[in-house]
């Protein structure tokens, strides 16, 4: 349990990296631009997520320079191209301490949500539409008054996203949108979202996944650990694992997000109800 300074350079590069796309697709033609969004931006936009997950524990800097990763929070932030970084870590704060509480924890999927999209067409469009829900769902499940960071959150992404139209133009602007819509929807990584808390087998609500995407996501999949040890950082949470195999093993994990995407959308037991 203590930060992982690594983190700050880690997240970025990870910028970095989607900056220089901004710069490589701006000439491309629309159809490659929306190719290489979900080829290869909305890889790098929902590990953005991920890392913002990380800071939302005060992970880089630590518990006490907790502005500090308020600040980096929004920094790594602007590659999404809406502002998401403070606001979340409030919601988040609420998703550990009231795992699973209607009411209070904004990660459980509203009554209309679980009664509307029951068939497996419907299930399909809420998979595909899956960030518009997290982004919107707080709003009506446990809102919350606006703070002064979330402003800056918001001014700050505004002006970045005005300063990629100017420098590099609408077509970089619209691959970093699409990135974050589709990266977060249906998408191998996306599968995510779905795998950590849907009740696949009666009497488990948190699952670990054990996959190789774990690279890209900080090892967001380790989530029973996580959830049981929320102060270790992502790069510590298999040593977790290792140290209390006992515990872990036993319990039933995925190793696949592709997978869990196919049997939600696939299985008429499964919905945003589970």
């Amino acid at each position: 349990m203590k930060p992982d300074p690594n983190l700050i350079w880690i997240i970025s590069v990870i910028f970095l990296i989607q900056l220089a796309s901004f710069y490589l697709v701006q000439d491309l033609e629309w159809k490659w631009v929306l190719f290489w969004s979900y080829a290869f931006g909305s890889s790098i936009n929902h590990s953005v997520t991920l890392g913002i997950h990380e800071i939302s524990h005060n992970f880089p800097f630590g518990h006490h320079r907790a502005l500090w990763n308020r600040w980096f929070g929004i920094f790594a932030n602007l590659p999404l191209g809406v502002p998401f970084s403070i606001s979340f870590k409030r919601y988040h704060m609420d998703h550990h301490r009231y795992l699973g509480v209607d009411g209070l924890d904004v990660g459980i999927p509203t009554d209309f949500e679980g009664w509307f999209f029951c068939t497996t067409f419907r299930k399909l469009v809420w998979v595909i539409l899956q960030p518009l829900f997290v982004i919107f769902r707080p709003l009506f499940i446990n809102p919350k008054p606006i703070t002064y960071l979330e402003i800056i959150n918001a001014v700050a992404q505004i002006i970045f996203d005005i300063i990629v139209y100017y420098a590099f133009g609408i077509k970089s602007l619209v691959y970093m949108l699409a990135a974050s819509l589709l990266g977060l929807g249906l998408h191998p990584i996306g599968g995510q979202f779905i795998a950590d808390h849907c009740m696949f087998l009666k009497g488990h609500e948190t699952y670990s996944y054990y996959g190789p995407l774990n690279l890209l996501t900080f090892n967001v999949g380790y989530h029973n650990e996580h959830h049981d040890f929320p102060n270790v950082p992502g790069k510590n949470l298999p040593l977790v694992r290792k140290i209390a195999a006992e515990y872990y093993d036993k319990l039933p994990h995925h190793n696949s997000w592709i997978k869990v995407l196919y049997a939600f959308v696939m299985d008429d037991t499964l919905s945003p109800y589970s």
